[in-house]
């Protein structure tokens, strides 16, 4: 069980309220803001600010990346790092579970607000939560009936959930400290800073074959796109699926835990570039189909409110919604369009690119407003997880997730933020 120890000096979320100071103007050098700036800026925080670790302000003018502590799991001390570029588009991730734990963007008013479902400490993540921002491995998704074979050999994982193994079983790669290393600008290969995570998960973990050691690098640019490449590496044959699992709402998720007056995310309007989808039985484990989405409520090829035929799918069903993988248009290995995302009310916009052959669409169907759900309540937030398809190592019809000794696991996934203009017909301003 991981204990938890609140150790909060300086307190978390000075940064990130640096960082909206700055972008209003209050840094126009690039430099971070004042120390009493900051802490003033965190909403009630009085402790003292966090110096930032490393600093780009040179050709790149805010490109920036900081750190600050996030508490304690098992005397081990927790680091979030905050990513921010001359937008004033803030990221925010923490080396337990890899989880990115908020993302800033401004609206079309200028309007700053976190779009992102998650805690606002550490505490929250060390329960079982519904995956908010995390890492999920080793296999994302469900895995049927926890059982696998490779060869001859078969493999049993934990079924947690019933009567399926889900995103790597009961201590998934979410729950685990991984070892962070800044990456400043110099150390991009472009205009960029970010974060480079390592985990090394030992052989039999969780059940899967295999020592595996696995990089998850983020990195934002002055384009506004944050960009998620993958990297691992095997000692035994073994099945890898990775994704990112943040729940978005571009509404703007209120901060300090509330959630009075937060809307559904069933206005935003979303295109899938993919013509089929993959059909799920009652435990949400896919037939072996793949369906063409053509007059069906799966049908996203052109943009659609999210909840303007969400009922059909939720018509007797409590946690009814979308929870289905769709497969996308273009060849596996290729970076490609997945999604397109537009909040009309506030003009946020958010674009998706993935090397991945799917995405999982998942509609927060059981969020239930409970504690372990960060207060959230049912469709505050959606998933687009880039991934391969569940169940695929039962499943020969689908791309292969074997990985073996001597080859390199790769994928890429990019969400690109933006603003959609008043009267601009339609034009996306990707600025912030």
């Amino acid at each position: 069980m991981n204990s938890f120890h609140r150790q909060r000096t300086p307190a978390a979320g000075v940064l990130l309220a640096a960082a909206w100071l700055c972008a209003a103007g209050g840094c126009g050098d690039g430099s971070t803001a004042s120390p009493e700036a900051a802490a003033n800026g965190a909403a009630g925080n009085g402790a003292a600010p966090v110096q930032p670790n490393e600093r780009d302000t040179g050709r790149t003018g805010m490109l920036a990346v900081q750190s600050e502590p996030f508490g304690e799991v098992d005397g081990q001390p927790i680091t979030q790092y905050l990513l921010s570029n001359k937008n004033g588009l803030a990221v925010s991730i923490i080396d337990y579970g890899a989880i990115v734990t908020s993302v800033v963007t401004s609206d079309k008013d200028g309007r700053r607000e976190n779009i992102t479902l998650g805690f606002a400490d550490l505490e929250g993540y060390l329960g079982k939560d519904p995956y908010f921002g995390a890492i999920c491995g080793r296999y994302a998704n469900r895995i049927a009936r926890g059982k696998f074979s490779i060869g001859d050999e078969q493999y049993e994982l934990a079924i947690n959930n019933e009567p399926n193994h889900l995103h790597g079983g009961t201590k998934g790669f979410n729950e685990v400290v991984w070892q962070a290393r800044p990456l400043s600008n110099e150390m991009t290969e472009g205009e960029a800073v970010g974060v480079e995570l390592k985990y090394h998960s030992p052989d039999g973990e969780e059940g899967y074959p295999g020592a595996l050691d696995v990089t998850v690098t983020y990195t934002l640019d002055n384009d506004d796109r944050l960009r998620i490449d993958y990297e691992a590496v095997t000692d035994k044959p073994t099945v890898l699926n990775l994704t990112n699992h943040c729940y978005w709402n571009l509404a703007g998720v209120p901060p300090d835990g509330r959630r009075e007056g937060l809307p559904t995310m069933l206005d935003h309007e979303l295109m899938l570039n993919a013509d089929h989808y993959l059909p799920v039985d009652e435990t949400l484990i896919p037939t072996g189909e793949l369906k063409p989405v053509a007059g069906t409520p799966f049908d996203f090829t052109e943009p659609h409110k999210i909840g303007e035929r969400i009922g059909v799918l939720k018509a007797g069903v409590e946690n009814g919604g979308y929870d289905h993988c769709y497969a996308l248009n273009g060849q596996p290995g290729e970076l490609k369009l997945a999604a397109r995302v537009v909040h009309p009310e506030s003009g946020r916009t958010m674009q998706v690119q993935t090397t991945e052959p799917g995405v999982q669409f998942y509609t927060g169907n059981f969020l239930d407003g409970s504690e372990a759900n960060g207060g959230f309540e049912q469709h505050q937030g959606f998933c687009l997880e880039c991934q391969h398809y569940p169940n695929s190592p039962n499943e020969k019809r689908f791309p292969e997730t074997l990985l073996k000794p001597g080859e390199v696991y790769r994928q890429t996934t990019i969400h690109q933020f933006g603003v959609q203009l008043p009267g601009a017909g339609g034009a996306v301003k990707v600025s912030n």
